[in-house]
């Protein structure tokens, strides 16, 4: 399988979600981990993006989760516009929109960006010392491996 490089820059775009039950929890982490954050580029859904944007904090806000936002994230993701995404999720709640989650864990997966689920591993992302440097990231390349597998059908078919 072939691989490509993506970089990172120094400044780091952070996409951050919480379901509702996680909201007030993943606030309290901005709020204790401002300094870090505000030398960033930071997105959020919906209210999440509003409640982070009510600290003082810049935000360019999504759509609410449910509506699309989780999927306007996977797209900025997709096009190489966040670098990292912070999803302070709920696991024991059922959420009207769990394919389209389940969909931005998996585009991020696919683009090899850093992902926090809870705020042990948010902590340690942010005080990793690649936060504050230009990093490369390894990815797949699947858009040349879905090329190859094209041009296998159609040369099949001749």
């Amino acid at each position: 399988m072939t691989h490509k490089i993506l970089y990172t820059g120094e400044r780091k775009h952070i996409a951050l979600v919480a379901h509702d039950m996680r909201k007030n929890d993943l606030v309290e982490w901005v709020k204790y981990n401002r300094g870090t954050l505000s030398k960033h580029v930071l997105y959020g859904t919906g209210t999440t993006g509003k409640l982070i944007e009510d600290l003082g904090l810049s935000v360019t806000r999504f759509k609410s989760g449910p509506l699309g936002g989780d999927q306007q994230i996977g797209a900025r993701i997709s096009e190489g516009g966040i670098d990292m995404l912070i999803f302070f999720w709920d696991p024991l709640s059922p959420h009207p929109h769990d394919v389209d989650v389940k969909a931005l864990l998996r585009i991020a997966n696919v683009y090899n960006i850093p992902v926090a689920t809870n705020r042990s591993t948010a902590d340690f992302i942010i005080s990793s010392p690649l936060m504050d440097r230009d990093v490369e990231r390894i990815v797949v390349d699947y858009e040349s491996r879905y090329k190859q597998e094209v041009e296998s059908v159609i040369k099949k078919k001749m």
